[in-house]
């Protein structure tokens, strides 16, 4: 897949190199990007919520450990 930065003026292009692609009114594709933005940010947000789960149980672990008397060095 191109980057888009090394072809800005057609996102199509930049994205798909078969230029075959059927024509959409402008609407339609207004409609089309702001759906795709909205499903972007919605997994963004999920997988934040994974990665806060991950850290949480992580910092069960790490509290355990030093319970125990195990010393962890943290990065």
């Amino acid at each position: 897949m191109a980057k888009i930065n090394e072809n800005s003026e057609n996102l199509e292009k930049a994205l798909d190199k078969n230029e075959q692609t059927p024509k959409i009114s402008k609407e339609e594709e207004i409609g089309f990007h702001k759906g795709a933005l909205n499903t972007l940010v919605n997994e963004r947000n999920e997988l934040v919520k994974v990665i806060q789960n991950i850290e949480s149980i992580m910092q069960a672990h790490l509290k355990r450990l030093e319970e125990l008397g195990v010393k962890i060095n943290k990065k």
